[in-house]
């Protein structure tokens, strides 16, 4: 039998996660990516409960570990900068989580896939034409090419989904909330806290991270007609508006998004079909089941390409019975991240301030530590 063939669409955390597995299972994969190389945010993600197994499996915790971040508490601040609440970031977890930069989590993931997987950087899908003996694939830059299978690993706006599903729109829920990062040049004053500054429906953080600070803007907003995920220019005068007249560092770090050229920003969303799968074309990650920009996208990820790779390996030559299986598992994770959405968003992002006043008062309890471990959102393709 000929080792089957399959393309997967993203580079970020699910792809390479599913590369690695899928050789290892027997399968040939090929992984391409849009960007000229590895790219992302950079912000702090988590590795945490079967995505930490799952690295264990792969032999990168020792890796992930030496590429942690510093952050053991989230401090509350007023216009003044004065402390107006504190959580330690230990009072939730195990000793099996890891937070990390995003950019470094793909890296390592990358590094432990190249040697048994083909990379293609700077090129995309375009087309999909799929029949009963495989997909054949139009590419934006590269030669056609025919595989066995195609899996979209290629995030929130996922290009497979849309040429095999439909329209971003018809999965793609606005949860009444934007996000933006941008990595800071300097360290923060105190590497081992997250600082969050908060006025009604909006959120400023700086997180340590590792060596610089990243700053992460949140606030409320309904779904604006024409908004481009990809118009910096849009986003820019977006956050100008959102936030004008906050207190703290925040006319500061808006001049710093005005010069910026790596600002990412997107509205946070939850991704919902009715199936993973369609043929010979399946979804995972983001692309799948985006849990919105708070949830544990990363974790999630690499604990779905996992499944994935070990359902196919399992029935190689039924891929249909495979998908099944893998979403019928990997749902079990997923659906009651995303429904805990909105009690996120909460908790991060008070509406009123008597909501604000509540939740600095509550600053002790636990239910706050499970969203703030993620305060600094991501992608998580």
């Amino acid at each position: 039998m000929t080792e089957r063939t399959v393309l997967i669409s993203g580079a970020g955390v699910a792809g390479p996660t599913l590369a690695y597995w899928l050789a290892r299972a027997g399968f040939r994969p090929t992984v391409v990516e849009r960007a000229a190389g590895l790219r992302s945010s950079g912000s702090p993600v988590d590795v945490r409960g079967p995505a930490a197994r799952v690295a264990e499996r792969m032999g990168i915790t020792a890796k992930l570990r030496e590429a942690s971040t510093s952050a053991r508490s989230l401090k509350f601040v007023d216009d003044a900068g004065r402390r107006t609440g504190q959580v330690p970031m230990s009072a939730l977890g195990s000793a099996d989580d890891i937070e990390l930069p995003r950019t470094d989590l793909a890296e390592i993931l990358h590094g432990a896939a190249r040697d048994h997987a083909e990379f293609v950087f700077h090129d995309s899908i375009t087309e999909l034409h799929q029949d009963e003996g495989g997909v054949d694939v139009t590419f934006e830059r590269g030669a056609p090419r025919r595989f066995d299978l195609v899996i979209g690993a290629d995030g929130l706006h996922s290009a497979v989904r849309r040429l095999a599903f439909g329209p971003e729109a018809a999965f793609v829920e606005h949860m009444g909330v934007y996000i933006a990062t941008l990595p800071l040049a300097e360290p923060p004053a105190d590497p081992t806290a997250i600082v969050m500054y908060n006025s009604p429906g909006r959120a400023v953080a700086v997180h340590p991270s590792r060596g610089h600070g990243i700053a992460a803007f949140m606030f409320r907003g309904d779904a604006l007609p024409g908004f481009d995920h990809r118009d910096t220019g849009q986003h820019k005068r977006m956050l100008a508006e959102a936030y004008a007249g906050a207190g703290w560092r925040v006319p500061e770090l808006l001049e710093r998004v005005r010069e910026a050229d790596d600002l990412y920003f997107d509205a946070v969303s939850r991704v919902r079909l009715d199936s993973w799968h369609t043929g010979r074309v399946a979804l995972a990650g983001d692309a799948a089941s985006c849990v919105s920009l708070f949830g544990d996208g990363s974790t999630l990820a690499m604990a779905g390409a996992f499944t994935l790779a070990e359902e196919l390996g399992r029935t190689p030559s039924d891929a249909t019975s495979a998908f099944r299986r893998y979403e019928s598992e990997h749902r079990k994770l997923v659906e009651p991240k995303q429904r805990n959405v909105s009690t996120a968003a909460a908790l991060l992002i008070p509406a009123t301030r008597g909501g604000l006043a509540a939740r600095n008062f509550g600053t002790r309890l636990l239910p706050i530590v499970s969203a703030a471990r993620r305060l600094v959102p991501t992608r998580a393709a």
